[in-house]
């Protein structure tokens, strides 16, 4: 069974679904014309306990993720958000970092990263271009997106004029 569900965030509006018991999407509503926003339906046990988590992380309450996922991809897809799934909440990984954790190159992990179907969660927005700049982001308003759940995770984000010169303070080698 299917069920989706939206969770209002103060930066956007997230669409959540379920397929059985296990979360297999978690996307941005922004930009997608009200044709293709998925219509809502049903709800269960497992789309309760990822709201709750969403709303616990957009109030600042950090957590470890207690819901069951499923995220569908390639071989390849599945060990980049791997890797992204462990760069730990307030710190930065480069698209480089996590190529050479899965012996990729940086634009293979850039791309599995614009088809992260759950985002927020495998949290593809801690990841930032060479040099530490902030890179890019697909989903919300684009980069405004991914600095505001940066800068709510607590790193240091330089201002968009200083952005090409000045890295984030907080990053992380994987």
């Amino acid at each position: 069974m299917i069920a989706t569900t939206t969770v209002a965030t103060p930066f956007g509006v997230l669409l959540v679904r379920a397929e059985d018991d296990e979360i297999t999407a978690v996307a941005w509503l922004e930009g997608k014309s009200p044709q293709r926003a998925p219509a809502l339906r049903g709800d269960n046990g497992v789309l309760s306990q990822a709201r709750a988590w969403l709303d616990d992380y957009f109030a600042g309450r950090f957590r470890a993720v207690d819901f069951p996922l499923r995220v569908d991809g390639t071989h390849f897809q599945q060990r980049v958000w791997n890797a992204i799934a462990a760069v730990p909440l307030g710190r930065t990984a480069s698209y480089g970092d996590i190529a050479r954790v899965t012996k990729s190159g940086p634009r293979a992990v850039g791309g599995a990263c614009g088809a992260n179907p759950i985002c927020v969660v495998v949290p593809c927005h801690r990841v930032l271009a060479a040099g530490r700049r902030i890179g890019g982001y697909s989903g919300g308003r684009g980069l405004d997106t991914k600095i505001l759940l940066l800068r709510h995770e607590g790193v240091a984000i330089p201002s968009p004029a200083r952005r090409a010169r000045t890295a984030p303070q907080t990053s992380m080698t994987l």
